[in-house]
């Protein structure tokens, strides 16, 4: 019998220099989308997918990302005290179990198949996933679940993989496919970074991965690829060079890159037009500041 995805990784060491000075006392993982931290949104996702361990690794200076996730026992009583049990119920969704949270330090900046590999004896030897949460994704079913209930009928690895421009594809992992099943693609290759005319594809790979432990002992063996890093895509590659499985999942949905401002800024704008208490005020609001800029031109 296969077994159940319940260990996620979330690589959380980077420093965050594109939303500086922001990110000089702020993690960028709690800078924050409409109410609610990025981090919050991929733990939220992670939940809905069945994850029950929940390990990041972190660096220096992410002490405030650690304390969002610990209780606040005043903060609590205070609430309790003035009956806003609205408001405790979304503070309590923020807690994690005592157990269910690890922190990895890594130490020096080596990529992200480094990051993986840091967090290896506490995944031992079972599937895993990996969440970026510069990757947030907006769909009616989460994606990662989307992801776990398609790896139950394949096993192997996964990637989600979405289409993106010529233009922009020197940015991403590219998936090289033997065999597009629609939702699904068998991959016989991935390339890190490829310059646009030599892209194998236009299926990106995106910031969710479903991992065999393999991976792990590929990422033991593994030397410095694009960028002087330790690329997770080369130990994913080594993967298919075994023939152990590995399929890129279109997950349906919509992903903003809040890894960038121009990503962060457009989340801001779906997810607060997606809350009913904002939408009304907000669209008007919008409606009207392109409206001026219309009548400027």
């Amino acid at each position: 019998m296969r077994k159940k995805v319940t260990k996620a990784i979330f690589p959380v060491a980077g420093l965050g220099t594109r939303f500086l000075p922001a990110t000089k006392s702020v993690p960028k993982e709690i800078m924050t989308l409409v109410d609610r931290p990025l981090i919050q949104y991929a733990i939220d996702e992670a939940r809905a997918a069945g994850i029950k361990e929940f390990i990041f690794v972190t660096s220096r200076g992410k002490g405030a990302l650690e304390d969002y996730f610990d209780h606040s026992p005043t903060l609590e009583q205070e609430l309790r005290k003035k009956g806003k049990d609205e408001l405790l119920e979304t503070l309590k969704n923020t807690n994690m179990d005592s157990g269910a949270i690890a922190y990895i330090r890594q130490h020096k900046a080596l990529g992200l198949g480094h990051a993986v590999w840091c967090a290896r004896r506490l995944i031992a030897n079972e599937p895993f996933a990996v969440i970026l949460p510069d990757d947030v994704i907006a769909a009616d079913k989460p994606c990662l679940q989307q992801m776990v209930e398609a790896y139950e009928e394949t096993g192997g690895s996964m990637v989600a993989a979405m289409e993106v421009p010529k233009t922009a594809i020197s940015s991403y992992g590219v998936l090289d496919i033997q065999e597009d099943m629609g939702s699904m693609v068998s991959v016989k290759g991935m390339v890190e970074k490829p310059e646009a005319e030599k892209a194998p594809s236009n299926l990106a790979v995106i910031g969710r991965y479903i991992l065999s432990p393999k991976v792990l002992q590929n990422l033991n063996q593994m030397k410095s690829g694009a960028g002087g890093e330790i690329q997770l895509t080369d130990a994913i590659a080594r993967e298919i060079e075994k023939d152990r499985g590995v399929y890129g999942f279109r997950f349906r949905g919509q992903r903003y890159d809040c890894g960038s401002k121009a990503g962060f800024l457009q989340a801001t704008v779906a997810f607060g037009l997606a809350r009913e208490e904002l939408r009304d005020e907000f669209s008007d609001y919008l409606s009207h500041v392109v409206g001026t800029q219309r009548a400027a031109q």
